[in-house]
């Protein structure tokens, strides 16, 4: 039932550790968030995990048959219109240009992106429109894993909340496991059944925290609850909020 492992993972840049003995497993079906602080190797990891990077220490198993990764920025090919960027991978794929365009618009629902929308240039588009482009795109490949990387972090906070609802109901019809990568601790209650802390100096986890509820059936006021519960009574989040710009991510 476990989609995907980590062991003892471990990462220098240049003769600096910036992780060390991190192990952490997620289940089939099951969004778990990963927070921290700033610096503390949150998005290195999620690298690690996603092939992206080699670790220099530890095992990585995954046990899905495909992933997919949404980043912080949106990364479209500006010369190609919404529906091209969408459909990019599945044409690396092989995959035939009608059942493309079928998949395209299955994607484009999900995300709840329009007909004119799928025109239109990258340049064209709002940022929250950029990132329900790369959504779907990521959506498109049917992934059983999904790592996001942080990829709500430069919305507002309105648009914030429509693009976790879209991640909630995502993840709730594809039934995919996640990581999502995040600083934000009620985005992290609000989108995930788990939350795993990581040390203020990428040594580890420093706690892991099952949320009361499923993700989209929480209340605001219960959330908000959980986090000021988290915050002031629980040691392992004691350095959440904690920002050194001197660390990579």
């Amino acid at each position: 039932m476990t989609a995907l492992t980590l062991t003892g993972v471990g990462h220098a840049f240049f003769g600096r550790t910036v992780l060390s003995r991190v192990s952490l497993s997620i289940r089939r079906g099951e969004v778990v968030a990963l927070v921290g602080p700033s610096g503390c190797g949150k998005s290195t990891l999620a690298h690690i995990a996603a092939g992206l990077i080699s670790a220099r220490e530890g095992r990585v198993a995954n046990h899905y048959r495909r992933h997919a990764m949404v980043f912080q920025d949106p990364r479209l090919l500006p010369w190609r219109g919404a529906a091209g960027n969408i459909a990019y991978p599945l044409e690396l794929s092989g995959m035939s240009r009608r059942e493309r365009d079928l998949r395209v618009r299955q994607s484009a629902r999900m995300v709840q992106l329009e007909g004119q929308d799928l025109d239109k240039f990258p340049v064209e588009l709002s940022g929250g429109m950029r990132q329900r482009v790369a959504i779907a795109r990521a959506m498109a490949i049917e992934p059983d894993f999904v790592f996001f990387d942080e990829p709500f972090t430069a919305l507002d906070v309105a648009l914030k909340r429509r693009m976790q609802d879209l991640v909630i109901a995502a993840a709730r019809h594809n039934r995919f496991a996640a990581l999502f990568i995040t600083h934000d601790l009620m985005e992290a209650i609000r989108v995930a059944h788990r939350i795993l802390v990581m040390h203020h100096k990428g040594q580890g986890l420093v706690g892991e925290r099952i949320v009361d509820g499923e993700p989209g059936n929480r209340d605001d006021a219960s959330i908000f609850a959980s986090m000021q519960a988290f915050l002031r009574s629980d040691i392992a989040f004691a350095h959440v909020h904690d920002v050194d710009e001197r660390r990579r991510t």
